[in-house]
């Protein structure tokens, strides 16, 4: 079954207008081939020197220009510029979610990333650019499964520590994207760690 209407309201964080601003599109379909099935969008960052989050899995987004009307269309405009996935013609907005607060790539100063969900009607045409090294949809039923959810150790200047992360066929959901990832399926019905049953 398709997920239910995804509601409540999203946290915004307060002066957010006053920090750098990024956005990310969490891209949901059916999977082909089973109807009803649904699957969520990833993308494999590329290989960079100097990128903190080298390859690791996110979601379609970046930073916002000044030329970007809103939050939202800056998460279009990455999507469409990373993967080939035109979101103003093939995409339904559905809902944002929650801000999170993050520091800013290159240095330590305060970023807000907001996510924004959409529902996919393309096909799977892709065109990555050079930030991407893949693309990845995974069933939602595995991101739910409670024996998919497991820990990664990550080296912080404190020393190194446990994140909960989500592993799929050799790739490693974490952090905000992990963050993410479970606000979804909490509004989308799903308890943590469930596959079969919503609230």
């Amino acid at each position: 079954m398709p997920l239910p209407g995804i509601s409540g309201s999203p946290l915004k964080i307060p002066l957010r207008r006053r920090m750098a601003r990024a956005a990310v599109a969490i891209i949901h379909r059916d999977r082909p081939g089973d109807a009803g099935q649904q699957e969520l969008l990833f993308m494999q960052r590329a290989q960079r020197a100097g990128d903190p989050w080298s390859g690791d899995m996110s979601f379609p987004g970046g930073l916002m220009h000044v030329d970007d009307p809103t939050p939202r269309a800056a998460a279009e405009r990455e999507t469409l510029e990373e993967t080939g996935l035109d979101l103003t013609r093939y995409g339904s907005f559905e809902q944002r979610l929650s801000d999170r607060l993050t520091r800013q790539h290159h240095r330590w100063r305060p970023m807000v990333i907001t996510p924004y969900v959409y529902a996919w009607h393309g096909n799977d045409d892709v065109v990555l650019n050079h930030e991407v090294q893949s693309l990845v949809w995974i069933p939602l039923a595995h991101l739910a499964a409670p024996e998919q959810q497991s820990v990664m150790h990550w080296r912080s200047p404190l020393g190194r520590v446990r994140l909960p992360c989500c592993r799929y066929q050799g790739h490693c959901i974490w952090g905000l994207s992990y963050s993410m990832l479970r606000e979804y399926l909490k509004k989308g019905g799903y308890q943590p760690g469930d596959t079969d049953r919503r609230v």
